[in-house]
């Protein structure tokens, strides 16, 4: 069993207070809350009995991989430059 100050460091380790997620991806914590009021950015929820938002570490990793991914310079798939490029047609007389 861990002790109570281990399981607590463990706790704040995995999950992150607003603040803390938005040092964590480099951004300011207004964009954060603006993200989370539109329903975009990282995945949020409420904890405790004064229901602050929260961030799993393990989601934030998750999203900013999914953001790699969306990304054309990330992901060869996505790059328009590695397509084949397209025949224009010739109008027909």
């Amino acid at each position: 069993m861990l002790a109570p100050a281990a399981s607590s460091a463990a706790v704040r380790a995995a999950f992150l207070t607003v603040k803390d997620a938005a040092d964590y991806l480099g951004l300011s914590p207004r964009t954060l809350y603006v993200w989370r009021h539109r329903r975009q950015g990282p995945p949020s929820f409420r904890m405790g009995p004064r229901g602050r938002v929260m961030y799993r570490r393990e989601a934030l990793d998750a999203w900013i991989r999914e953001q790699e991914q969306a990304d054309s310079r990330s992901n060869l798939a996505l790059n328009p430059l590695s397509a084949d490029p397209q025949q224009r047609s010739r109008p027909s007389a």
